[in-house]
């Protein structure tokens, strides 16, 4: 018998995107409690009744809402409270915002924040020169925008001890003058040196941080996300505390799933830890089911794991193909340990070997134990070799990826892919091949490291044109578009299969959370150009407005 009784909220007027290949466009939903109660048209507009909501999408699209695979949202909101350089390109912006924080913040120990972009400096490399001429008397720890390195001046240089006799740790590296004096860069693990330094937040901090992130992430739309960090790396504090205390008041209105941290100077002795983590982290909207392992850096700065080596500044072959931070070997005993205790595991692989080294990995494990529904991912994946794109889908690997960065803008053009060549150059964010392969599609932003807007992102995929782009800039790698449906699956299904959330989520029909996006227009009907002129009015979280 029919389900006649009235429900909760009902929208009707305009496009509904199902993101269901077998009935993908409606005209209305029904949505009763937190569930989806029925999906069709004129019909469903039976189930209102007097204390019915009516939203009226005035041709307006509804969609599922998004999930983001990969964002670091805890350090991204307490960064807005920070000294704040993101959005900014130039030296003289970053002047001003850096002095006049350090007015405001008289009192502060440290100097903190960062969001700057390499593009901006010589070679991608500011120095400590120009923050001693803004702020000599105090310790400044500014991380780039994509966080795999830091701006530092004198003082903290100092107090860390670092000059020219300091050795470079495994993991990183100092940048330096020609006498072997510290110039003020320190890349990848070497930011350490100076990060374990930095005063640690507090728990108040780290909530602020998470409830500013959720209110941001909600007004683009976002209802669930992978947190792509939870532990103590680097200058950063585990934010599990925040995620816990507001999944038991309540103020955690996204679906989380969070991804352990991976210490890679330890071995097999850690899954213990990792085990009751696991089931400590997992209450309310919290799931903390997967383990992040970090596989190697970025090509910016060269520590992105390369099959070879790497081009100098004259397109000669240098001597660094990059870092893999955990040998190979190891790799697939912890993957295959990891799996056979039933973590998901979220590799960051960026260069060709890493994501060779993390596919191999991934058939170690599936060899040991079988194929269990872990659901593995490899995220960012800029660099991929063609011989390694079909073992997505036969190993069941989903491509987790990252799509405002495949586009043409400074930092792509002055410090990628001169230093790749046009071979491997040609080779990056290989979105279509991918797809056309079969693999698993899930998307996110890296968000502090770049917007957490997915329709930005979605443009990218779509376009492989920023949403600003000038006038004449020319397509980046045009084999590689995808189209608008996919990008969007990618974002709403995609995201909810690796976050195991696609029983319930990613798509809209009866029975599934009410998870929903209205869009302010159809982007479908309109121009591709103008898909990042799209913007979210409101979002639901299990039947439930939280922005609009």
């Amino acid at each position: 018998m029919p389900d006649t009784a009235s429900a909760d909220l009902v929208f009707t007027g305009g496009p509904v995107h199902t993101g269901s290949p077998a009935r993908s466009r409606a005209t209305s939903v029904a949505v009763r409690g937190e569930r989806v109660v029925a999906v069709g048209h004129d019909e469903v507009r039976e189930l209102i009744g007097p204390d019915t909501e009516v939203v009226d999408l005035t041709g307006k699209l509804l969609i599922p809402g998004f999930q983001d695979a990969h964002a670091h949202p805890v350090g991204g909101g307490m960064e807005l409270g920070q000294c704040d350089l993101s959005g900014e390109t130039t030296l003289a912006g970053y002047r001003e915002r850096i002095a006049a924080y350090a007015r405001e913040h008289a009192e502060a120990e440290w100097i903190t924040g960062g969001g700057w972009s390499m593009e901006s400096f010589p070679g991608g490399l500011p120095t400590a020169a120009e923050l001693d001429a803004l702020v000599p008397d105090r310790p400044v720890f500014l991380v780039n925008r994509d966080h795999h390195g830091a701006w530092v001046n004198s003082a903290a240089l100092r107090r860390a001890g670092i000059d020219a006799g300091t050795p470079d740790p495994s993991d990183g590296r100092i940048e330096r003058a020609a006498d072997g004096s510290p110039t003020g860069m320190l890349q990848e693990g070497a930011a350490n040196l100076v990060g374990r330094l930095l005063p640690r937040s507090t728990r108040e901090e780290r909530i602020a941080g998470l409830l500013r992130a959720q209110e941001l992430m909600h007004s683009l739309g976002i209802t669930a996300w992978q947190d792509a960090l939870l532990g103590s790396h680097a200058n950063l504090t585990d934010p599990t505390d925040a995620y816990l205390a507001c999944a038991d008041d309540g103020r955690l209105t996204a679906r989380v799933v969070g991804a352990l941290w991976w210490d890679r100077a330890r071995g097999t002795e850690q899954i213990e830890e990792l085990i009751a983590r696991r089931a400590a982290g997992t209450r309310g909207r919290l799931r903390s089911t997967t383990v992040k392992i970090m596989q190697d850096g970025v090509a910016e700065n060269g520590t992105a794991a390369m099959l070879g080596p790497y081009l100098d500044g004259c397109g000669c072959h240098s001597d660094n193909s990059g870092i893999s931070f955990v040998p190979p070997e190891d790799l697939k005993k912890y993957v295959t340990e990891l799996d056979a205790h039933g973590f998901q595991v979220h590799f960051h692989a960026l260069g060709d070997r890493a994501v060779r080294e993390a596919l191999d990995a991934v058939e170690a494990a599936r060899r040991a134990n079988g194929r269990s529904d872990t659901r593995p991912h490899l995220a960012h994946l800029q660099v991929v070799h063609p011989d390694d794109i079909g073992r997505f889908r036969e190993l069941g690997a989903s491509a987790n990826l990252q799509p405002l960065w495949a586009a043409h803008e400074p930092q792509m053009d002055d410090l990628t892919i001169p230093f790749l060549g046009a071979e491997r150059a040609g080779r990056q964010y290989p979105f279509g091949a991918l797809l056309r392969s079969g693999a698993t599609l899930a998307a996110g932003s890296d968000w502090p490291v770049s917007s957490p807007d997915p329709l930005e992102g979605i443009h990218v995929a779509v376009n492989r044109l920023l949403p600003d782009a000038e006038p004449g800039t020319p397509v980046f790698l045009p084999e590689q578009r995808i189209g608008l449906a996919d990008a969007l699956a990618a974002y709403t299904a995609g995201s909810a299969y690796v976050n195991h959330l696609d029983a319930e989520t990613g798509t809209i029909a009866p029975g599934y959370l009410a998870d929903l996006v209205v869009l302010d227009r159809d982007p479908f009907a309109g121009p591709a150009e103008e898909i990042g002129s799209t913007r979210v009015t409101q979002t639901f979280v299990g039947g439930r407005r939280v922005f609009g």
